[in-house]
């Protein structure tokens, strides 16, 4: 039974998506920076940022939620109360407990962080600050990190992206707040003055609602959450997407991804990604590295699309002080292209990595981190983790599900503790192996992996079943978990079964989720299989919806 399970996996991993909230392991050790540390340091270190002009500053969080700072400390950028640069790691007092959920850094360097331990999301700044780039109405460096509050002390914020020498702000309510260096535009206010506090960019994102933030050195980007993608800032090389160079002092959008829903942007040095709700890539700016993915050397001032000539896309990443470009595929592929180690590698070159950030610890100049690094220990087996071993393993099983002639090895105990129905049905039986009739093996096999591990590995059109099962159970979580893996598997080719999926199921989230996807996909969608097929009534109802959300427009 094992071994017809591990045959389908290996077959299907180009396909499967896994959904769970723990991060990828990664080793911190790849950046040079850490290269003192010992190992048992090494071992608490859960979330770290590498930056500097050589990488030679760091500032990471250990397992108990004790921040450290080492390295240089240009500008007092290592948050310490003084500029003595430090080999050995020192405590940051004020931030230990803060429990940071965003960092981001300048080539100052300043540092902007996001600490949700309040009600609202606080923002602490420090480091450089010539140009007012931490937001507290002067031009003092900042020795320790202080609360930014002009502007945003009712805000939560959620997230924070740092350019040269600006800084810009994303609060839960989809507002963009920015401040700092303004010689191109970069902070959106409209004209070329710095911006000495938070002001919120509003002109075109004026009752919009952004979701996602990036910034290159001179421009910032963002992401609405109907796909469009707004520019502002420098654009000399074309890095706006918007079709010429001029500079752009508020927010313009980019008109040539007008159709295309883009979920995530990356900023390079002058250059820019962004990934699409079809895993996509398009890349537009500065190409004199190859960072472009196109083939050659020459700067593209509108979004082209990138040939991976692999699956779909899942991340994209780039990094403001770097010429360097990342793909990661849904399986887990690596891909880079750019300048990686001084060599410009013009298409997307694929790698042995397993995460983005391995490739700016080894191939990026300098070899910073493009964000704030999460890491999961690996000194010792969680109490997770040896659920997860223990799953469909027979030698201390007391119960076997048997589903379409094959075995699945499982144990009561645990079965009675994560699951009411199981409860139940054991307290009622002393039976050794149980006959399951009504679902198949995959979707049952994913059910009972989930009982152990809290994720599930499907394909989105496997998930459908599992969907019917969580609902048949009553496993509320795992129909949100079902409903995210088929979110990041739908497809112009799959949408409508998906969506009929949701209907059923009742999942009105996936449900509405899925019409938007067909309606912004609608002239690929209704020439596909599925759409032909469709159930009357649904049909109905679907061109009724779409006309009220405005699809047949003229």
């Amino acid at each position: 039974c094992f071994l017809l399970s591990g045959s389908y996996i290996t077959s299907a991993k180009c396909y499967i998506v896994c959904v769970t909230s723990q991060s990828s392991m990664l080793d911190v050790g790849k950046w040079p920076v850490f290269a003192l540390l010992p190992p048992e340091d090494l071992q608490l270190i859960r979330q770290a940022c590498v930056f500097g002009s050589a990488a030679n500053e760091a500032i990471y969080v250990t397992v108990n939620d004790e921040v450290f700072a080492l390295g240089t400390n240009c500008s007092g950028c290592l948050g310490l109360g003084d500029t003595q640069s430090s080999i050995e790691p020192r405590r940051i007092d004020i931030l230990c407990g803060k429990k940071i959920v965003s960092l981001s850094y300048g080539t100052g360097p300043h540092i902007c962080i996001v600490s949700p331990v309040s009600v609202d999301g606080e923002v602490y700044s420090w480091g450089h600050n010539g140009y007012s780039q931490l937001g507290n109405g002067t031009t003092n460096h900042g020795l320790t990190p202080a609360l930014v509050s002009t502007n945003l002390i009712s805000k939560k914020v959620k997230e924070v992206a740092c350019g040269s020498h600006h800084t810009i702000a994303l609060t839960t309510e989809g507002e963009v707040y920015a401040w700092g260096y303004n010689n191109s535009g970069q902070v959106g206010s409209g004209s070329t003055a710095n911006q000495p506090t938070p002001r919120r960019v509003s002109s075109c994102l004026q009752n919009k609602v952004v979701v996602n933030i990036a910034c290159g050195q001179l421009c910032s980007m963002a992401v609405l959450d109907n796909g469009e993608t707004y520019g502002w800032g420098y654009n000399c090389n074309g890095q706006l997407g918007l079709g010429n160079n001029g500079n752009q002092q508020t927010p313009c959008r980019i008109a040539a991804l007008q159709g295309i829903n883009i979920i995530q942007v990356a900023c390079g040095y002058a250059h820019t990604l962004a990934l699409t709700d079809e895993g996509f890539v398009y890349s537009w700016g500065a190409n004199s590295y190859g960072q472009l993915g196109t083939g050659n050397k020459s700067n593209q001032a509108v979004p082209t699309l990138i040939n991976m000539d692999k699956e779909r896309m899942v991340e994209v990443a780039a990094c403001h002080t770097s010429h360097t470009s990342v793909a990661k595929t849904q399986s887990g592929q690596v891909l880079m292209w750019g300048q990686c180690r001084g060599q410009a590698v013009a298409y997307p070159h694929l790698t042995h990595f397993t995460s983005t950030d391995d490739v700016f610890a080894c191939f990026a100049t300098p070899a910073v981190t493009w964000h704030l690094l999460s890491v999961d220990g690996d000194d010792y087996l969680t109490v997770a983790q040896s659920l997860k071993r223990e799953f469909d393993s027979p030698e201390i099983s007391d119960l076997r599900f048997l589903v379409d002639g094959k075995c699945i090895h499982v144990h009561k105990a645990l079965l009675k503790i994560r699951c009411e129905h199981f409860r139940a049905l054991l307290n009622e039986t002393d039976e050794e192996t149980i006959e399951i009739h009504q679902f198949s093996f995959l979707v049952y096999r994913a059910f009972l992996e989930y009982l152990y591990t809290d994720t599930i590995n499907l394909p989105p059109e496997d998930a459908i079943g599992l969907l019917d099962l969580s609902t048949y159970y009553r496993e509320s979580r795992l129909k949100r978990l079902c409903q995210e893996t088929i979110k990041r598997g739908i497809t112009e080719e799959n949408a409508i079964t998906l969506l009929s999926a949701a209907v059923k199921y009742e999942a009105q989230d996936l449900e509405e989720f899925c019409f938007k996807f067909c309606v912004n996909h609608l002239t690929a969608v209704t020439q596909t299989q599925a759409f032909a097929e469709m159930d009357h009534d649904l049909l109905k109802n679907f061109i009724s919806k779409a006309s009220r959300y405005g699809a047949f427009k003229n």
